[in-house]
């Protein structure tokens, strides 16, 4: 137990309200999935560097270890569809047949993007640890479709701290979610990657738009360094 803050962000000192207790603070751990970093899955099958995707991978086990010694809630995200592929909309499916990584094929992870299937599950770098919490969401956003909402509220979370990939789609679209309820959010742009580095940028720089638009982006250790135990 302690508090966080102020953590040096952009474009202005994390949390707006000065520091957080850890009790109040969430840690997203966002799709550290096979299928999106490692060999064998949908990224590596739709021909992306796999090495930018796991670019976050050594700052986030740091702070998730830096987390978990203070007793913060951590929540892991997948994305995956039941394997009957009922909840998978078709222009989705589509998509990706097109680009040659369908969704619910073969692979050499499995089925891709399927649920219980070895692409889908966490990479064990930051894999969850016993009675973390773990939300599994048919879309990008974590909200979407989940009881994600519920848990943090329940848990009185007020203030969020993302992870994970890609940091231009289900990332972004975690936080612009997070951001419209009210939650107070902070992405690492050391603990988040995308397909493309330019992608990676930019979607870091529009959260600092606006006086931060969505929230401020910070780094890791800027968060271990702000934290008081």
């Amino acid at each position: 137990m302690g508090s966080i803050g102020p953590v040096p962000a952009n474009p202005y000192p994390w949390p707006y309200d000065g520091t957080v207790d850890t009790t109040r603070t969430a840690l997203l751990c966002i799709d550290w999935q096979t299928d999106f970093c490692g060999p064998g899955g949908y990224v590596d099958a739709m021909g992306y560097d796999i090495g930018l995707t796991r670019a976050g991978l050594p700052a986030t086990a740091r702070l998730l270890a830096h987390a978990r010694s203070l007793g913060m809630l951590v929540v892991h995200t997948r994305e995956g569809h039941q394997p009957d592929l009922s909840d998978l909309p078709a222009n989705k499916r589509w998509r990706s047949a097109r680009i040659g990584a369908e969704i619910g094929a073969a692979g050499p992870a499995g089925r891709i993007l399927v649920r219980g299937e070895p692409g889908w599950e966490i990479v064990p770098e930051v894999a969850p640890a016993a009675g973390e919490v773990i939300v599994d969401k048919p879309g990008k956003g974590a909200f979407y479709a989940t009881n994600l909402d519920l848990v943090l509220r329940t848990r009185g979370i007020t203030h969020l701290i993302l992870t994970g990939i890609t940091t231009d789609v289900c990332v972004h679209t975690t936080m612009r979610e997070a951001n419209d309820r009210g939650f107070e959010c902070l992405i690492l742009s050391d603990c988040t990657g995308a397909t493309d580095k330019g992608n990676h940028d930019a979607a870091l720089h529009m959260v600092t738009m606006q006086g931060g638009v969505f929230g401020c982006v910070a780094t890791a250790d800027d968060v271990i360094t702000a934290t008081v135990k």
